[in-house]
């Protein structure tokens, strides 16, 4: 599953279902008292959750096995079915996007073909389908590559092997020819700077991912004060609107795009921990020499469609 857009008293009701878990054992694993369960599935859908609450729903979700997502797919389903639910049937309609890639088994989803606005400006922009990482590139992923291959770790890998507590967080300290490397390797592509923008903002020009009002508590920039990577999963509250996470802070990621061909020098796009809110529009201009690499720089992935 890719995320609930809003977490209301009856989706938090289903998710506990799913996990087939009594009142008490799910407040715990949210994190509230246990007299708000009953509370909030009794309101159901009347009742929109707090920030933190929504939050902490959004993580346990995210952490969840894949036999309690089909599940909770499933109850979501039979919701859409008979009571036509418009937000379900939307989370349903992005989850059925998604597939695993062959090469490295990251998941991905399908931007389809057609227009999108681009730019500060909104420039009319035709793109053909193409797949996406729902997820930058981890450390995790990253290990895979790196045993299979004998490419170079990044250089804060300690003998050569990524911290544990750095699992799900993105990987960093890799050049662009490190990120070329990696597609090689699983038969992948770094897209192309308008295939990443089109992924974050959605077709009608969307500001941000997950709209167009300023919001910096749903990214990891500079204001957040965590001053490092965070999981990718982190913050499901900022998705784009196909379903794809993270394209907002957390790193800097790689593009195929030069700036000017020729001169060696590829787009980043996204912002990262080390960057001002003001630069996580998606829409905005970096680039940098192809053998940088820094903290806050990593990638994520395209493929071409099945």
């Amino acid at each position: 599953m890719t995320g609930v857009t809003r977490w209301t008293g009856h989706e938090a009701g289903l998710l506990r279902k799913a996990m087939r878990m009594t009142g008490k054992a799910f407040a715990e694993l949210v994190g509230v008292n246990q007299r708000q369960i009953p509370r909030w599935e009794g309101r159901g859908e009347t009742l929109e959750l707090s920030l933190s609450n929504q939050a902490a729903l959004d993580t346990v979700l995210s952490q969840a096995t894949r036999e309690v997502q089909q599940r909770f797919a499933s109850l979501l389903t039979e919701r859409a079915a008979f009571e036509h639910d418009e937000r379900a049937e939307e989370l349903l309609r992005r989850d059925s996007r998604t597939s695993r890639h062959s090469g490295d088994g990251k998941l991905m989803t399908l931007i389809e073909e057609g227009i999108y606005l681009s730019g500060a400006e909104n420039r009319s922009v035709w793109l053909d389908a193409y797949l996406i990482d729902v997820y930058p590139t981890t450390n995790e992923d990253y290990g895979k590559f790196v045993e299979a291959t004998g490419h170079r770790p990044p250089r804060h890998w300690p003998g050569g092997q990524y911290p544990i507590e750095l699992t799900n967080h993105p990987v960093v300290w890799v050049t662009w020819h490190d990120a070329t490397a990696y597609t090689r390797w699983c038969n992948k592509l770094l897209p192309t700077s308008r295939q990443w923008e089109k992924a974050a903002r959605g077709p009608k020009g969307r500001i941000y991912p997950w709209g167009s009002e300023p919001t910096a508590a749903k990214c990891n920039v500079a204001e957040t004060g965590i001053d490092m990577t965070t999981p990718v999963s982190r913050y499901q509250s900022g998705v784009s609107p196909y379903g794809v996470q993270d394209m907002c802070g957390n790193v800097w990621e790689w593009c195929s795009t030069e700036e000017t061909p020729g001169r060696g020098r590829h787009e980043l796009k996204g912002s990262a921990f080390t960057s001002p809110f003001e630069r996580a529009a998606p829409s905005l201009q970096n680039a940098a020499n192809a053998t940088m690499l820094d903290n806050d720089t990593g990638f994520r992935c395209v493929s071409p469609p099945p």
